[in-house]
This record gives C-alpha cells, structure tokens and sequence, in this order.
C-alpha cells in the first residue's frame, strides 16, 4: 500500500491530479483540517476532496485537541465522498505543537487515547492515525500504540523520528518495527523514502504494510511507479531530465489558476524545485539559478538550460549529497505542516 502524505500547501487537488498522471499512490491524505470553536472544514481542503478525479480515495486529516469540535467536524466531513478521516499526531513546526496539537499532543497520551476512542465513535467507517515515535523521545510510544489497538484504529502511519528530532536526525526503522509487532492494524512506514530501492530496504527491516511517501513524491513524481515495479521485479522506470522538464511545465500549469501573480506562483514553484532540483546535478548549479528568478520566463529558460538542453542525461533516483532545500526557506514537509530549514 502506498500513500502520498498530507503536505500543507501542496497536497491539493491540483497537486494529486499531477500525482496521478505520474503513477498514482493507492491513496491520499488531505492538508490538515485546523479545529477549534470557529473552525469550519476549509473550503480549499473540502473541493480536494468533493472534486477528486484521480480514481484514489481521500482520507480527510484533522489536527486539533478539544474532542466535541473534532467530532463535529467529523460530522460536517461525513457529508462529503471522503474515504476515511486521518488524525494528525506529527506535525513538527513549533507554531504547531505549542499549541498541543499534532506532535504536541504526543506529551499527554491520556488526552490522546480519549481523543482516539472519540474519533473512533464518530467515524463510522474507516479511521486512520498518523504519528511520530515521540514529543523529545520514546516514552509515551507504547501506551500510545495500546490506544490505537485499544480503540480499533483501522491502520497506522509512523514516521520514525520524534518531534524534537524534526527531519535533522536518522529515521529509526526500529520504532516503526516495534509499532508493526504492537498493533493489529496495517502500519505504513513514513520518513526517507528516497527511492525505489530505499522502499524495498525500508519494507525488509520494519515488516510494515505498506508506505507513505512526502517532499520525495515532490521530487519525483514517477516514485509510486517505480516501488511498485521494484517490487513487482519488473524494469524500473528510468526518467531523464527532459521528462523532469516536462513534469515542470504540467506542474506550473496545473497549480497557477486565475487570480495568482506571476511572481507569487514563481516562488511557489521554487518550493517545489527545491526537492526537484536535489536530483538534478550534484554540483546544485539548477538550484543556485533557480533561485534567483523572478519571473515565468526567467524560470524556464533556466529549466531549459538546465533540463532541456541535457535531453536524455539520467535523473537521480536519489537525491545528491550535499545538494539540499535551501536553508530558512519554507518549504512542505510530510507531516501536514510548513516547515523552516529542511533538509533532504
């Protein structure tokens, strides 16, 4: 089972389409749903969800802690075509978890578990969870885990770091592991899947269920593709930088609608080349001009220079040492947040 993870501001309607037509994941998982007293799903969030085309069920992802406003949102939620609602217990960003949502509330596994048995009465149908090991570290993991097989969750989503750890530390496949032995639901890994072969290792030493890919799907579309050829023993998809070129051009088009400036969809698209341009060359020499356009055309003559004009010289499956999003930019992480300073 493969998943595209809930990323702020990236996982919309739009983005899923482009997904879809690069080598579908077998699911998806909206941007996170904010609840609170005044919160309504927002409307943004809902149309990717009532509009989906992509022949893949949605799940809807909340992140909150007051119980009556999430399973009034479940509710509103219920009354659109959504496969399942997800609960976020990952999100890293401190503007996040200082307010004791997401990774925030991985302290108080008390308030977690009354959480988890609440969703589970609302939700009628399929109920997801997605989680990191720990707040700073592991202690709470495993009573946390009893509340997920206590409560009947139906599958589970780890990212083997804690919140602390945020995307600087190693993935601890361990920790996913021990949550596969821990819980009667499927477990999907999540956190470093580079790779079609990463996947398979990532697979071997956790016995997960399946994975959830993030920034890397942004990198490489075709990733899906390509794990399930792995692992199918079959040839892998090998793409060029003139098949990269041509994601860019649908992934621009696809996510500037009506109503956007020119230089505010450049910058956003910059967020998405800084996972792009990891597996370009591994001198960075795409992402350094990249970064210093400030206008469409400016940027595709880059992109031409850089992915054109090579034709058919290979595109990395993995991403370049030292070749990194660059520092203090916000970009997407996989845990449904924006986030400063990530890293590949």
């Amino acid at each position: 089972m493969l998943a595209l993870a809930p990323m702020q501001d990236v996982t919309d309607l739009a983005f899923m389409a482009l997904s879809a037509r690069h080598g579908a994941p077998d699911y998806f998982v909206t941007e996170f749903l904010r609840v609170h007293a005044q919160s309504r799903p927002e409307k943004h969030i809902v149309r990717s969800i009532d509009e989906n085309r992509t022949g893949r069920p949605v799940f809807a992802q909340l992140i909150g802690e007051e119980i009556p406003h999430i399973t009034r949102t479940i509710a509103e939620l219920l009354l659109h075509p959504v496969a399942g609602i997800d609960l976020n217990l990952g999100c890293p960003a401190p503007k996040v978890y200082k307010k004791n949502v997401g990774g925030g509330l991985l302290r108080d596994p008390a308030h977690v578990d009354a959480i988890i048995e609440a969703m589970r009465a609302a939700c009628p149908g399929l109920f997801t969870v997605k989680m990191r090991i720990g707040f700073e570290d592991t202690r709470n993991f495993e009573a946390i885990l009893a509340s997920v097989a206590r409560h009947r969750v139906d599958l589970l989503v780890v990212h083997g770091r804690t919140v602390k750890e945020m995307y600087r530390s190693e993935v601890r496949y361990a920790e996913i592991a021990r949550a596969v032995r821990s819980v009667p639901c499927p477990v999907i890994a999540n956190g470093n899947v580079t790779s079609a072969n990463a996947a398979v290792r990532i697979l071997a030493e956790t016995g997960a269920g399946g994975l959830m890919v993030g920034r890397h799907a942004i990198r490489n579309p075709w990733i899906f593709r390509q794990i399930r050829q792995k692992i199918a023993g079959e040839p892998v998809f090998a793409p060029t930088l003139r098949d990269v070129h041509a994601y860019v051009v649908d992934l621009f088009k696809s996510t500037w609608h009506e109503g956007i400036p020119e230089l505010a969809h450049v910058n956003k698209m910059k967020k998405y080349l800084n996972f792009v341009g990891q597996s370009v060359d591994p001198e960075g020499a795409f992402l350094h001009a990249m970064r210093r356009t400030a206008s469409a055309a400016q940027l595709f003559a880059v992109c031409d220079e850089h992915l054109l004009a090579p034709g058919e010289a290979p595109f990395s499956d993995e991403p370049y040492a030292g070749v990194v999003a660059r520092p203090n930019c916000e970009t997407p992480d996989a845990d449904g947040c924006s986030l400063e300073n990530v890293t590949a």
